[in-house]
């Protein structure tokens, strides 16, 4: 059994995250999207230790029917699913079965859509660099699909960054994207909520209260960037003129 330390929590785990993306403070090319419900806490500690927007990518794991936590496979909005077939073919999953359980994650998809994003689009992703976060990745089937939703959107980069992986994933996933970056790779790995301390499941309520933070942090960034370009154009426009009389 390994002697790796949990995390405290998703906020613990997210705030020693983003010390390991450093690179990517302060850019206006960077766009953090977290995974929700869980990955929501993780991605805001990211996105403000960064400086950069959050927001979120909508997937939802397939779980085997009897085991939910078990996932045979994952769709995101937008209509990209990935399957596995070994663990339909292992468990004797039939067709139909799939099929009602991927209706039913549509469903709950649309719903969280209007929910999570109110009134606000989704981001355009071309041209910038993505990191994708969660709160972990047991059998990466939700971050594959992610990686593949993104992808759609033509970014620059695309960078998935979680606390706790299990090793194979971890490698899997760091070969469909440009940089993987986690903290934990346990052996052996048995769940994500194994490696935290307090595992609590995310509501609604504050995936909506962390996403309003962090697009009300970000505009605030913002209108602090303008009030300085605006100062120092003023500063370069009356130094020249006190130039000009001399």
């Amino acid at each position: 059994m390994t002697n790796l330390s949990r995390f405290k929590n998703r906020q613990e785990a997210g705030k020693l995250l983003a010390a390991h993306l450093s690179a990517y403070a302060g850019r206006s090319d960077v766009l953090v999207l977290a995974l929700p419900r869980g990955g929501v806490p993780v991605g805001f500690e990211v996105a403000q230790a960064l400086g950069v927007l959050l927001d979120i990518l909508l997937v939802r794991k397939l779980g085997v029917p009897g085991q939910e936590e078990y996932a045979m496979g994952a769709i995101a909005a937008g209509g990209w699913s990935v399957l596995q077939p070994d663990v339909m073919k292992t468990l004797g999953i039939p067709k139909d079965a799939v099929e009602a359980i991927m209706r039913r994650e549509e469903a709950e998809l649309v719903r969280r859509e209007k929910l999570y994003r109110a009134n606000r689009p989704a981001p355009e992703l071309k041209d910038y660099t993505v990191i994708l976060v969660d709160d972990g990745l047991a059998t990466g089937s939700t971050m594959r699909v992610a990686v593949q939703a993104t992808r759609a959107g033509m970014p620059a980069r695309v960078v998935v960054a979680v606390p706790v992986a299990a090793p194979q994933t971890c490698q899997a996933i760091g070969e469909i994207v440009d940089e993987i970056v986690c903290l934990r790779m346990p052996e052996p790995f048995y769940a994500v909520g194994q490696w935290y301390e307090h595992f609590d499941q995310t509501s609604d309520d504050e995936v909506i209260h962390l996403l309003d933070a962090g697009h009300r942090a970000q505009t605030q960034h913002q209108a602090t960037i303008s009030d300085k370009v605006v100062n120092a154009a003023a500063h370069f426009d009356n130094s020249s003129r006190s130039d000009n009389r001399r």
